[in-house]
């Protein structure tokens, strides 16, 4: 069965103005000026673009760079210190710690640096015959006496009994608390040359060994004693 199409009316339309157009003519108008349109205002956007580049912009204030304020000098005071049988006259920093003088201004390196708040023992050297923690010792404080380190140990480039006693027993594990270990107990035999297992322990008790390696160590500390002390 055939449905009827309703015919396309070309029937003209009478305008307000009175004209006559057809739906068609009023569509290709339309699109007409939508084509005016879009040239209009891509030559607008053109012709903005360019007088914009020619407008010259404002000149920007240069922008002043933030001054940090000043900082005080730091108190310096010249001291004069024995190390390893050398004299040295520094001028150090109120705040340097003996161990950032010994390593940092002096070139002794074999003081580490463990937990920097004088607990592990891995930066002691000898003060006058006495072990201190380096890290917590200021290097003022130290003017006008004898200091020991690790490197001082050594006689004529030989290593002292101690030393070689620590490398028989392989009391150096991972080697970082050793030198620490050997000022330690270098301090304690020279003022006790035969001392007990137990005062060994006591004497080193402010050394830690991350290794464990205790038993080696108080080992090494009483071979050494046998032989002919520190």
């Amino acid at each position: 069965m055939k449905t009827s199409q309703r015919p396309r009316s070309d029937k003209k339309k009478k305008g307000v103005s009175g004209h006559v157009s057809t739906e068609g003519s009023d569509l290709d108008q339309e699109h007409a000026g939508l084509d005016l349109t879009r040239r209009d205002f891509l030559g607008g956007t053109g012709a903005a673009i360019v007088a914009a580049k020619a407008v010259p912009l404002k000149a920007q204030e240069p922008r002043q760079e933030e001054v940090e304020p000043e900082v005080a000098d730091v108190p310096k005071t010249v001291i004069t210190v024995t190390v390893n049988g050398i004299r040295h006259s520094v001028e150090v920093e109120d705040r340097w710690t003996l161990n950032e003088l010994l390593r940092d201004h002096i070139g002794l390196i074999g003081s580490k640096i463990g937990c920097n708040r004088g607990e592990c023992g891995a930066c002691t050297v000898l003060l006058d015959g006495e072990p201190v923690y380096s890290c917590s010792t200021l290097a003022v404080w130290v003017d006008g006496q004898e200091i020991l380190t690790v490197e001082g140990l050594e006689q004529n480039g030989n290593l002292t009994p101690l030393q070689q006693a620590f490398m028989e027993h392989n009391a150096p594990q991972c080697g970082f608390c050793t030198s620490g270990q050997l000022m330690s107990a270098t301090a304690l035999l020279e003022r006790n040359p035969q001392p007990t297992a137990g005062e060994v322990r006591q004497a080193l008790a402010g050394n830690l060994c991350r290794c464990s390696n205790y038993n080696a160590i108080v080992e090494a500390v009483l071979a050494a004693a046998e032989t002919g002390g520190a």
